[in-house]
């Protein structure tokens, strides 16, 4: 086996400045607090003209805002901000990096199973969250123009289907130049709806009285349905949490943490509380709050904001589908799409078109179909509160069995973090019918592809090893007169034992064998990232055939052109004109033996025959490659 380390040089030292605190602070307010910056366009309207509607009385109005002020604190600066972030996978979070961490303590257990499906499951519904943020967020800041002049009602929908395709129509270009206007704008954003917050306030400053807890334990103990129910809307307010924890690979731990408590969070609770302090005043503002006390001579300025800012808020969670279906590729849950990378710089920017269009399909439907802010909130809810009451699944087990934490601490910790997250989605559930059905759908179809994808995998490398040639059985039978011809042949294989079917169907078709044999394997860790000099490992397997093995982290980009480079320093050259990739494409057959329900190994064949070819997903060169086909049965 050959030392890693000699295969590559150490990147050359400050080759790269570090930017600074601050500038990382903007970049995090711009993109990890688009999706929670926005809630207070629909939040409190929700709760107050939503599907369980509350009447706007000092006792439900302080009540409610109390539960806003201490669900704030307690589940995203406390459960996000300061244990989550934690619960870190090489750096990286996400619910699939939360995955790996869980599944490791668990991996020898009889939970094992129903770890990994709770951590699919969580990937599955945000992929329901994005694509209701778009539609619902873009909806509700358009629905301004309401306000503005009741006459502009019939351009709603018009208007906001306008915006959500130029928005998908610009995915392709990246979001570099975008991205460079985030954060200005959310700091404009979160600026603005401080102020006219406490112009509200300082209307109604009894509104304060909120942020004592016994309005939120009054509210429960003399309403008890009711406040329940209102949890179902009051979960709006956490609506983006996920991302603080998802994107703290990108700016790290201390940008989020600090611009979340020295802007986002203030600005948002001078914001609510100002919503709270106009129902006090004027109950009949519960038809919109926001944008009722913006004065009339801002409004059609903040509508302008307001979109900007649910566009920036939209991005987030789009970008974020890219990043999960790329990590679910490369954990094998997913077949190969492909992929284009949008900056030559950050290798995390990528745009997938089949996700893409898939998402602004699914967007424009549900506007079309909801057509208000409101009948959409009832759908957004179930995908927030399913995400975090896994989460904290999730995060349990990490405090018991990987941190090791004091059990009566961590048990006093999950034990509150379960119970209100079990509240919350509990909550949801009555919505079910109101739109509640739409992420459950989705997240229940979306599990159902990738477990079959996974499982069929399985299935395919289990026949293969049941016909696969033992190495050293081959080589043994190797015919020393075959002819061998100029040249590297590199045969790609999903597994590093046994010889390739594509060698052996090569072999028995054009009766020879190149100079030197290379069997070549990529495997993904669990981790986000696997160093250039831990990449590659070679095998000398004897009479010039060699194993390969790349490895890289689930949010590495695959490229196995750049990567075989690597062996230059052991004296390997790849010559590209005299380099020959063979590939193994396989035609599965469903059949009735045991695996699969068929109906499943039908779908798994589909997915088979539309999967992205291995030379785009790996970057080889098309003129250098042959497919070699097979037919396996499942």
């Amino acid at each position: 086996m050959t030392d890693p380390s000699t295969l590559h040089d150490a990147p050359a030292n400050g080759a790269h400045k570090a930017p600074s605190l601050a500038a990382l602070m903007v970049g995090a307010i711009g993109v990890v607090y688009g999706d929670i910056g926005t809630s207070p366009l629909y939040a409190i309207k929700e709760v107050f003209n939503g599907t369980h509607p509350l009447p706007a009385d000092h006792d439900h109005i302080l009540g409610v805002l109390s539960l806003v002020f201490w669900s704030l604190l307690l589940i995203i600066s406390g459960k996000y901000l300061l244990l989550l972030m934690r619960a870190d996978n090489k750096g990286q979070g996400g619910s699939l990096g939360l995955l790996a961490l869980a599944a490791g303590v668990t991996s020898k257990s009889w939970f094992a199973p129903i770890v990994v499906i709770l951590g699919i499951s969580a990937g599955a519904l945000f992929y329901g969250d994005s694509m209701i943020t778009p539609a619902s967020s873009v909806l509700s800041a358009v629905e301004g123009l309401e306000v503005a002049l009741p006459g502009l009602s019939v351009y709603v929908i018009p208007i906001t289907l306008v915006v959500l395709v130029l928005l998908f129509m610009m995915q392709r270009r990246g979001s570099t130049v975008m991205g460079r206007l985030f954060g200005p704008v959310m700091i404009l954003w979160f600026l603005a709806i401080a102020v006219i917050g406490v112009l509200q306030i300082m209307e109604a400053p009894r509104v304060l009285a909120a942020v004592n807890p016994i309005y939120a334990v009054h509210f429960f103990l003399n309403y008890k349905l009711t406040a329940f129910l209102a949890l179902g809307s009051v979960v709006l307010v956490l609506t983006g949490g996920e991302a603080l924890y998802a994107d703290m690979g990108h700016f790290g731990i201390r940008p989020i943490r600090r611009a979340w408590f020295l802007l986002v969070l203030p600005a948002l609770l001078l914001n609510y509380f100002g919503q709270g302090a106009l129902l006090l005043t004027t109950p009949d503002a519960v038809s919109n709050p926001f944008f009722l006390m913006v004065p009339s001579w801002a409004v059609f300025p903040m509508v302008g904001l307001s979109t900007m800012a649910t566009v920036i808020a939209s991005q987030a969670v789009i970008t974020g589908a890219y990043s999960i279906t790329r990590q679910a590729m490369q954990l094998g849950f997913l077949p190969r799409m492909a992929t284009i990378h949008t900056s030559e710089s950050e290798s995390g920017q990528i745009y997938i078109p089949f996700v893409n269009w898939l998402l602004l399909a699914s967007v424009v439907a549900l506007v079309l179909g909801f057509q208000t802010s409101t009948s959409l909130a009832a759908a957004y809810g179930i995908a927030v509160t399913g995400t975090m009451l896994i989460a904290s699944i999730q995060l349990t087990i990490v405090m018991f069995g990987l941190w090791r934490w004091n059990p009566w601490i961590a048990g006093t910790i999950a034990a509150f973090l379960l119970i209100v997250d079990l509240a919350y989605f509990a909550a949801n559930l009555t919505k079910i019918t109101h739109g509640g059905w739409f992420p459950l759908a989705i997240g229940a179809g979306i599990v159902v592809f990738l477990t079959t994808w996974k499982k069929g995998r399985e299935l395919l490398f289990a026949r293969r090893q049941e016909e696969a040639m033992p190495v050293d059985v081959f080589l043994g039978s190797l015919n020393p007169s075959v002819t061998r011809v100029p040249g590297t042949s590199v045969f790609l294989s999903g597994t590093t034992e046994g010889i390739p079917h594509a060698l052996l169907h090569n072999l028995k078709h054009n009766r020879v064998v190149h100079e030197r044999v290379v069997f070549l394997t990529v495997i993904t860790e669990e981790v986000p990232h696997v160093a250039d000099a831990q990449r590659l490992e070679v095998q000398h397997l004897g009479r010039r055939f060699y194993r390969f093995i790349l490895r890289y982290g689930y949010m590495d980009e695959t490229d196995v052109p750049l990567a075989l480079k690597a062996a230059a320093r052991l004296n390997f050259e790849f010559n590209d004109m005299e380099t020959s990739f063979f590939l193994g494409r396989e035609t599965v057959m469903p059949s009735r033996r045991p695996g699969m329900a068929l109906w499943r190994e039908h779908l798994f064949a589909w997915m088979m025959r539309s999967a992205t070819s291995a030379m785009d997903f790996f970057k080889l060169p098309p003129n250098r490659v042959v497919e070699m086909g097979t037919q396996v049965e499942i």
